[in-house]
């Protein structure tokens, strides 16, 4: 007699079927909302978007402005203005990028790139930048709770054997793309800070910014790029910025040790909230605690950070790297940083774009922030390759509008999931909300299809937002049909309830944020069509 686990794997599928149309209900429902919050953004552009750019500074003894010689100004050389300087640097353009510190960065997150990420890095020719860092493949997920694991793999049988995730030193991945960029005449490094950017008659015109001398500079382009970073001062000109810290990452570095599945990114759910390991080299594993907005971080000077690991945290790593663990905290190299997350709400603005997280930004549990931006630069590239011309600023903007909408697919999946994940893995005292984590737990475990298709959206391989609401409710129905069977009472169907409320709690905010109309039905977006200007096309 098959168990009654067994009767829900197998019958799962057509569950999955079942759902679409009560979910594409739901969705029309949250349309007409969401399109009224969409109208709101288009007129608060209109009339505030370019209230808050400085306008030209008048010019005195210690100024100096830069002839108009560039195409396009890129303001940061992280992640994306690195890669994106490269990219447009090989398309022919006259690139200056101007970033406020050239030196080689140490930073905590950044070190996890999905495979789909990988496959934009190819298309951009990037890729031997993870070359010579010592950085290491990536074939999936561990997870773990109570004491129980699982192996989640990507799906990579499709591709060729060097397409993988990749781990590295995010310091010194950004030096490898930084270098390639310099190697190309029309691409101009500078070390300099950009205090404002310069706007003439509503429209971006280009930069005024210090060099690493002190001297005040203007420099103009006909587009101006902003990527400066999660904690960007120029974006509020450029976007309606609703920035949400959930949680802060503590992080340390693990040596002397092997993960248990080499190769493998692993997610311990843990109490409070999920840890963390991948390994960043040969020799090293990067170890991220996670802790929640709600609960106070501990000091890291007086040795209450020290004390937490070792008594809340240590207990819940898994023995083979447990010793490494509280070696770790012993060194005292412990540092923290918070967990921004930010939709992406764009003003349309003549002579200027966002990119990177200065633009949108996701929890980074799921490591999916390097994707986005690469699949950005390469929508961006193949829009602006027909374009000969980039000074009709009005034209252009109107065009590039298309940008936001074309975007979503691969954006839209990767931040909701991370949104959606980081709640449902964040342990909690509610009976649903413990039931809806188990259950999460246990569909991946089933493996198949359950767990091939979630981890084809986290890697960024299957950028699907539709079959992510399909996989997240699926996750719930599962949990309530394991409260009713064998039999039901009435306090489990009110947990099931409860279940199927926090879920479409979860998740209908966060795509809600991300645009319903963009995400589900971009047809319907005039921006969608958009065609290159005849006066631009070369």
């Amino acid at each position: 007699m098959l168990s009654s686990t067994d009767l829900l794997k197998m019958d799962f599928e057509y569950i999955l079927g079942g759902i679409t149309a009560s979910t594409m209900v739901l969705l029309f429902v949250l349309f007409s909302s969401a399109s009224k919050k969409e109208a709101k953004a288009l007129v608060h552009a209109e009339n505030n978007g370019s209230s808050m750019i400085t306008a030209k500074p008048e010019t005195g003894n210690q100024h100096q402005e830069i002839s108009p010689t560039t195409d396009i100004i890129i303001v940061g050389a992280g992640v994306a203005g690195a890669a994106l300087a490269y990219t447009l640097g090989k398309e022919g353009r006259r690139v200056h990028v101007i970033e406020r510190d050239l030196t080689e960065q140490d930073r905590i997150v950044g070190e996890l790139l999905q495979p789909g990420g990988y496959l934009k890095l190819i298309e951009l020719d990037l890729q031997d930048c993870v070359g010579e860092i010592d950085a290491q493949q990536v074939f999936g997920y561990a997870l773990y709770k109570d004491g129980k694991n699982t192996k989640l793999s990507y799906p990579l049988e499709k591709f060729d054997s060097d397409v993988s995730g990749r781990s590295f030193h995010n310091g010194r991945f950004i030096q490898r793309m930084r270098e390639k960029a310099s190697t190309l005449p029309n691409v101009k490094l500078e070390q300099g800070t950009v205090t404002s950017l310069l706007e003439e008659n509503g429209i971006v015109k280009g930069v005024n910014y210090k060099t690493r001398n002190g001297q005040e500079v203007t420099a103009k382009a006909p587009l101006t790029i902003v990527c400066d970073g999660c904690f960007s001062n120029l974006r509020r000109s450029l976007c309606n910025p609703q920035v949400d810290v959930a949680s802060h990452f503590v992080g340390l570095v693990l040596e002397n040790c092997n993960l248990p599945y080499a190769n493998h990114g692993h997610v311990i759910l843990g109490d409070p909230s999920p840890i963390l390991f991948y390994p960043i080299s040969s020799t090293e594993i990067r170890c991220l605690v996670d802790v929640p907005a709600g609960k106070k971080l501990p000091s890291l000077g007086n040795g209450e950070m020290a004390r937490y690991l070792k008594t809340v945290v240590a207990p819940q790593v898994p023995p083979e790297l447990h010793a490494s663990f509280i070696a770790a905290v012993d060194k005292g190299n412990i540092r923290s940083m918070p967990n921004r997350s930010m939709p992406a709400s764009p003003y349309p603005t003549p002579g200027a774009l966002l990119m990177g997280d200065a633009f949108n930004m996701r929890h980074p549990l799921t490591g999916g922030g390097m994707t986005v931006a690469l699949s950005d630069i390469v929508l961006l590239r193949n829009l602006l390759r027909p374009l000969h011309d980039l000074h009709d600023a009005n034209a252009l903007c109107k065009y590039l509008e298309s940008f936001y909408t074309l975007r979503k697919p691969m954006a839209s999946t990767i931040n909701t999931l991370a949104g959606a994940l980081y709640k449902v893995f964040c342990a909690s005292p509610d009976p649903a909300s413990k039931e809806m984590r188990q259950a999460c737990f246990d569909y991946l475990s089933l493996g198949g299809v359950f767990s091939d298709g979630p981890i084809s959206l986290l890697s960024g391989l299957n950028p699907r937002p539709l079959s992510l609401v399909l996989h997240f409710f699926a996750v719930a129905i599962y949990s309530v049909a394991r409260l009713l069977i064998p039999f039901p009472s009435p306090n489990r169907l009110w947990i099931g309830a409860r279940i199927i409320s926090g879920a479409s709690a979860i998740i209908f905010p966060i795509i809600r944020a991300e645009g319903i109309r963009q995400v589900f039905f971009p047809v319907t977006v005039p921006a969608y069509y958009r065609t290159p200007p005849s006066n631009l096309h070369d």
